[in-house]
């Protein structure tokens, strides 16, 4: 791995961190999430998910909500599920490229569903976890944990999912010199 590929790696974790603090105000909408996944997407599902654990490990130790030790290691491990499903896409997207008459325009649906998806693997995990914790029923946390903050969490990251992954990884794509994973030109 080159020094650009690393810069670009510890920029994509700054910005992971940087963007949380900057949303604190915006209760479960951040940019973490797509910008883990970019990186995942780009480097790969290791280097994905080491942004991922990474960005929560400084985030949470320094969280405005407080820190709690098996939520700050739920959210870390939670957090990489979205590098390495990232990285594991990225096959996917290459076969779409090489086969696929659809127009670009499916992609940003994809990444917008797959946000969805995520999103609702990682509030599930956090939730189960916080109820486990706070002695609470598991259900009744992953209940009161979706409604209203995963929603809050699901319809911003369908938005961000949706409409920012692929300008971002062709952008990204350019920078680290690499090809545009699997994103058509338009």
């Amino acid at each position: 791995m080159n020094t650009r590929k690393i810069a670009v790696i510890a920029v994509l974790v700054a910005l992971a961190v940087g963007t949380n603090y900057a949303m604190t105000p915006l209760f479960n909408v951040k940019l973490m999430d797509v910008i883990v996944f970019i990186g995942g997407i780009c480097f790969g599902p290791v280097v994905g998910a080491l942004i991922g654990v990474i960005s929560w490990a400084v985030y949470g130790t320094l969280n405005p909500y407080g820190f709690f030790l098996p939520i700050w290691f739920a959210t870390m491990l939670s957090e990489s599920i979205y590098g390495v499903v990232g990285g594991l896409i990225k096959t996917s997207l290459n076969e779409y490229r090489s086969g696929a008459k659809n127009p670009p325009e499916t992609l940003y649906v994809f990444f917008g569903t797959l946000g969805v998806l995520l999103t609702l693997i990682y509030d599930v995990i956090t939730n189960i976890v916080f109820g486990y914790v706070s002695n609470w029923s598991i259900l009744l946390a992953v209940i009161a944990g979706f409604v209203p903050f995963g929603i809050a969490h699901v319809v911003s990251n369908a938005f961000f999912f949706g409409l920012g992954c692929v300008p971002a990884i062709k952008a990204l794509s350019n920078i680290i010199g690499v090809d545009k994973s699997g994103i058509p030109e338009e």
